[in-house]
């Protein structure tokens, strides 16, 4: 049966979830309902190092409602510590007396009333042993570890010695350098639905309902933690409201949640506080950077040297070891780099859309406009001076690298011609006007799936899959690709997600969700046309009797060929035995043939654009912007954007307009809202709360152009799909210190961008 998969895509479609959201009648994890549910209240550690001496839960007790309190010393040997997001040690919870950081879980109050389990909690009293803390970096007691590797999987050049006494060489005889050092600071997701999770027992079947990224690890992640068949447990998450990497792995609060609903014999829901959100889930550590380049008179690099070091915990190595991402963006012939983790009393930091890159990228990208005024040359044409189609690490070709076409329209659309070079040599009225821009870059990863989908003879088709809807409007894009796969139309697709009783998808992370997720549909949709057309061409009374199955196509709900011949889906369907049900596994290209039983067992593989044999597999973008400082008060504002990208086939224009959008603000608000304070002397977080974790509100959003630059990409894989959800974000935070730069004269190398640091 022909059929062309690249003809699915392209096609602006709403959401098909967007009356259900707006309604109130999607369910969020905490929304599912339960019987009788008691409720769960967390008590978090007031200190950041040291030990817990005893507990005095009377007045807790005494509070009318509580039905159990659990600590370390009534249940801390029933469960397994979890493990971080790197798979390694993290911090613990209950487990022991041990505090690992501030706001750890020590206790877990369980009432009958959300009200009184809240009380309780606050009347817990905790004696402890308190040692000096480290906050973070510089802070007497901090352990710093030298990491060799990159992300798991990323290839590295050669010998990290031997790279950089190369890049040290280069350096010292190139005409123009740049040294700089750069900082970011911790930030926290923040989503709208906090980290919820309610438990439910039906005799040895535990459910567990919670926002997840990943159904099959929460499932076998939980399941270890008990010690129990991963075949009892079923994690549900329908819909995600937010995650950004938070909710991609598990976090210690599931498991005894867990524990107290089989103490109880009852469901037990749990909906923390904002602010213990800081302290109980993921965040994206602080860095400090130090970047080095060298360059030609005419801005050929002849260098580059990049180290980061990062914060984490003290058990955990984990690191998003981001310079292993921008050894890849520009032509450099001598590359060398470097990653240290800095162990402090921190919680374990974790994914935080585009972990990698956002950090390391702001960097790079200010580094190279330094080195562009270094040069007296314009910073776009800097970087196409230095662009390249293959990958300098690896020496691979890039399966597409449409760069400069992204500059180039996104320059000709802000007017990047009418910038006088000059710093601080353009104004309006009162404020000083700044243009600055910066490359973004993320690589196209793609896991192993399965999926089922049914087709019935009403011409009306389901298609289940663990996949994760996290607002990116994944249920339209499965519904896109079944439906015009099948000759459909989208409203007659019933897409079910976020169940593990259903096929599994890897995490939703790593922009991999919809490559991952179209690929398996459209192999499972080709086994449909294909039993269709078999069937007919086997049938007597059938039009196509022993016709040739490939001159078949599926369409308007009927089987057809090109002479106008149809037959109705009612007819077509019942020949294969009724209702037509199919179940495909696709595992990409590179993968293992165990990739799909890894992943069934919480374990997936990811095949990783900037890890293939063949080529290395990047999108790419160009971010053009306009800050305005006011002269006097150095306030900052944003008023324009224009960014153009580049990510292969785009399924659905509407839903990648709102996530590019999304990820630019997001931008915005790395460079100049977002930080964790951290106290230097207690290691604690100041501003655990949405009044002072300062986000950007509607007067903060500017006028956001997106450029969606077409680009056919046929070596990427099968579909030439590409991941959006993390891209927009990606030089965004460089692009607006730039323009600062440009605007005032005054270089800030540490995030956020402020007022103060202007004055």
């Amino acid at each position: 049966m022909t059929f062309n998969p690249k003809s699915l895509f392209g096609r602006p479609t709403p959401r098909i979830d967007g009356v259900a959201k707006v309604t109130g009648a999607a369910r969020y994890a905490s929304d599912e309902l339960v019987a009788n549910p008691a409720f769960a209240s967390l008590v978090t550690s007031e200190i950041a190092r040291g030990h817990i001496t005893g507990f005095d839960l009377s007045r807790a007790k005494a509070v009318p409602g509580v039905l159990d309190i659990l600590t370390y010393e009534t249940v801390g040997n029933q469960i397994k510590a979890p493990l971080g997001p790197d798979g390694g040690p993290t911090t613990t919870t209950l487990e022991s007396n041990r505090i690992w950081h501030d706001g750890q879980i020590i206790a877990v109050v369980v009432a009958d009333t959300f009200e009184s389990a809240a009380e309780a909690a606050g009347k817990v009293h905790v004696s402890t042993m308190a040692e000096a803390a480290s906050a973070s970096f510089g802070a007497p007691g901090v352990e710093v570890q030298a990491i060799t590797a990159g992300r798991p999987g990323e290839k590295t050049k050669g010998n990290q010695t031997e790279e950089k006494a190369a890049a040290d060489a280069a350096f010292a005889a190139a005409p123009v350098k740049l040294d700089v050092r750069y900082a970011t600071p911790p930030q926290h997701h923040n989503p709208i639905e906090l980290f919820t999770t309610t438990c439910v027992w039906d005799g040895p079947n535990l459910t567990v309902y919670e926002p997840s990224q990943f159904m099959w690890g929460l499932k076998t992640a939980t399941a270890k933690q008990l010690g129990i068949d991963p075949a009892n447990v079923r994690a549900v998450s329908r819909y995600v409201g937010g995650a950004f990497g938070s909710k991609g792995n598990q976090t210690s609060r599931t498991a005894w949640i867990a524990l107290a609903a089989k103490r109880l014999g009852r469901p037990v829901k749990l909906v923390p506080t904002r602010a213990q959100g800081f302290t109980i889930a993921t965040y994206r550590a602080e860095t400090r950077q130090h970047v080095r380049l060298s360059a030609t008179a005419d801005g050929k690099l002849t260098s580059m040297f990049h180290e980061g070091w990062e914060v984490s915990s003290r058990p955990s190595s984990y690191k998003v070891a981001g310079v292993e991402a921008t050894s890849r963006l520009y032509a450099a012939p001598v590359i060398a780099t470097a990653v240290n983790v800095v162990h402090a009393d921190r919680a374990t930091p974790g994914f935080m859309r585009a972990p990698a890159e956002v950090p390391y990228v702001f960097a790079l990208e200010s580094a190279m406009d330094e080195l562009s005024y270094a040069l007296n040359m314009d910073p776009i044409e800097l970087r196409r001076v230095n662009d390249t189609q293959n990958d300098p690490v690896s020496g691979l070709p890039f399966s597409s690298r449409l760069l400069m076409p992204c500059f180039d329209q996104a320059a000709e659309k802000f007017g990047w011609s009418k910038r006088n070079p000059k710093p601080a040599s353009m104004r309006r009225g009162e404020w000083l006007v700044g243009y600055g821009c910066a490359s973004s870059f993320y690589p196209n990863n793609i896991g192993p799936a399965a999926v089922r989908i049914s087709l019935a003879p009403s011409g009306k088709a389901n298609v289940s899959m663990a996949a994760h809807e996290l607002g990116t409007g994944a249920y339209t894009t499965v519904a896109i690709t079944a439906a015009h796969s099948l000759g459909l139309a989208v409203k007659d697709v019933t897409v079910h997600l976020g169940d593990s009783d259903l096929p599994p998808v890897p995490v939703a992370g790593g922009s991999n969700n919809a490559a991952t997720t179209t690929h398996v549909v459209v192999k499972a949709c080709a086994d449909i046309r294909q039993r269709l057309a078999e069937a007919a061409v086997a049938a007597e009374d059938s039009p196509f009797h022993s016709a040739d199955p490939a001159t078949l196509i599926l369409a308007g709900g009927a089987l057809r060929n090109a002479d106008g011949l149809s037959e109705p889906l009612s007819k077509a369907v019942p020949r294969t035995g009724g209702r037509l049900e199919v179940y495909a596994e696709n595992i990409p290209a590179g993968l293992p043939a165990s990739a799909m039983a890894q992943l069934y067992n919480g374990h997936p593989l990811m095949s990783r654009g900037g890890n293939r044999k063949d080529v290395t597999a990047y999108a790419f973008g160009a971010h053009c912007v306009e800050v305005r400082v006011h002269s006097l008060t150095r306030e900052i504002r944003v008023p324009r954007v224009v960014s153009a990208f580049a990510a292969g086939n785009v399924i659905n224009p509407t839903t990648a307009h709102s996530q590019y959008m999304g990820g630019v603000i997001w931008g915005i608000s790395s460079a100049l809202h977002e930080a964790t304070e951290i106290d230097p002397v207690s290691a604690r977080v100041i501003n655990a709360n949405l009044a002072d974790y300062i986000v950007p509100v509607n007067a903060d959003a500017p006028s956001i152009d997106i450029i969606m630059v077409p680009e056919n990409d046929d070596r990427v894989n099968p579909l030439g799909v590409k991941g959006i959800g993390e891209i927009g974000i990606v030089g965004m935070n460089a692009a607006i210190s730039n323009a600062v730069f440009h605007a005032t004269g005054k270089r800030i190398r540490e995030l956020p961008v402020r007022a103060e640091k202007l004055l």
